[in-house]
């Protein structure tokens, strides 16, 4: 069985290594190509403020975060989620190291790479597109996949995705 979890994270700024947390995170499962309607989704209390710049981004504002879970509650059920997968995230680097950064400070002794096969949509993008853009947004209109995304989400994102994943093998 072909397993593959498209995910996405919206977080408080552009790096965890300068104190950023992950605020949101969107998953869905695709079996054999295929969306199952099986998807992991949050939001997260960062304990920080969102900067206004990623704020601008997927306008996830600090008022809409009071009362979320910290991620420390939900690191098991995503865990368990995407645990046998191919986790495919557009610009895995960025989703990893934010999610494994939680993962530390949760006190968890895992990555996800233990939990899961990590793959890059963006290099696999970048080896089929060579020299062009590849960020999502240009990968999705150069696939003419409707996405409107204006703001970006984590769900959102992750099911856009997960449109884009066959076009890459």
């Amino acid at each position: 069985m072909n397993r593959i979890v498209a995910l996405d994270t919206e977080t408080t700024g552009i790096s965890h290594r300068l104190g950023h947390r992950v605020i949101e995170i969107g998953a869905v499962e695709l079996i054999e190509g295929q969306l199952t309607g099986r998807q992991f989704h949050t939001y997260l209390q960062p304990q920080r403020r969102v900067d206004w710049g990623a704020q601008r981004v997927h306008g996830i504002s600090d008022a809409m975060l009071v009362g979320k879970p910290l991620f420390s509650s939900k690191a098991a059920e995503l865990l368990d989620f995407l645990r046998g997968s191919e986790m495919v995230a557009h610009n895995a680097t960025f989703d990893v190291g934010f999610l494994d950064n939680e993962l530390r400070l949760a006190g968890i002794p895992a990555t996800l790479a233990q939990h899961c096969r990590i793959t890059c949509s963006l290099k696999l993008a970048r080896g089929r597109w060579p020299g062009q853009g590849n960020k999502l947004d240009d990968v999705l209109q150069r696939l003419r996949i409707p996405g409107n995304r204006g703001l970006h989400g984590a769900l959102k994102d992750a099911h856009l995705l997960a449109q884009v994943i066959p076009h890459l093998r």
